[in-house]
């Protein structure tokens, strides 16, 4: 069978035009004609031609994959090893570029302005996930108490932020250590650890009534990401996030609404 560059074009989806450039560089000339002069494609060059596009696709410059056609006898393997090497090299760049990117962009959903060496600093293990942050962005960011909370975040100074997340440390040391001692969720304890957490997101974010709170601890249970914020993986306990959630509804029931003023 023989074949018309317009159709090989068809088959192997590139231009008639990449053709015309692969006949030029030598790499792939049709080796048939019809009886009216046009140069037409046999099978072989049509695999050949597969083997050129495998190449492509995997970066290789046209004057490499020559080389590597031009002898039979030559060890392809070498030079699949060498590309695979590149291309490792290659994702691991366009990964640390991903990484840059998605530090800006979690910068501007969560609204906390700092470098990422300052967030480093600061935060440590605890982050902002970037996929949380944008979701609650889509879905609070015309609420009024959103905008106020990301405001005042964007006005914490690297200072203030240490402080907060020195308040947060001493809190989570003395949650878990509730936790571990078997305190009662409902017990005076740990409502009072409760009750320190909802005057710390009203202090440095947002006032947060007890109805606000409860339903922040609903979300520290039906989404990892939510509690990770609160408490680091490395410092959570199997059933500390249902064990903070019963401690804020148990302090919400025990304050009155004046309370939360």
């Amino acid at each position: 069978m023989s074949y018309s560059v317009g159709q090989v074009s068809g088959f192997a989806g590139i231009t008639v035009r990449t053709l015309h450039h692969y006949d030029k560089a030598g790499l792939l000339s049709p080796s048939d004609r019809s009886p009216a002069g046009y140069r037409l494609y046999s099978d072989a060059d049509l695999s050949r031609l597969q083997q050129i596009l495998f190449y492509r696709e995997l970066g290789f410059p046209l004057d490499e994959i020559a080389t590597i056609l031009a002898d039979p006898q030559a060890n392809a393997l070498d030079h699949l090893r060498a590309r695979h090497r590149l291309l490792n090299d290659q994702i691991s760049k366009l990964q640390r570029l991903v990484e840059v990117a998605e530090q800006a962009m979690e910068v501007q959903q969560t609204g906390v302005e700092l470098s990422p060496e300052e967030r480093f600093e600061v935060f440590g293990e605890v982050t902002f996930d970037l996929t949380y942050a944008t979701q609650a962005h889509l879905k609070w960011q015309h609420h009024e108490s959103y905008q106020r909370s990301m405001a005042r975040a964007a006005g914490h100074s690297k200072e203030d932020w240490a402080q907060i997340m020195a308040e947060a440390a001493d809190w989570r040391l003395r949650l878990t250590a509730a936790f571990d001692a078997g305190e009662p969720a409902d017990g005076e304890r740990a409502m009072d650890l409760a009750e320190e957490h909802r005057q710390h997101i009203a202090r440095w974010f947002t006032p947060c009534p007890t109805d606000v709170h409860g339903r922040i601890a609903d979300g520290f249970v039906t989404d990892p990401r939510a509690f990770a914020l609160a408490v680091p993986p490395t410092e959570q306990r199997p059933g500390l996030a249902p064990y903070l959630r019963t401690a804020v509804h148990a302090n919400a029931v025990r304050r009155s609404p004046a309370d939360d003023a």
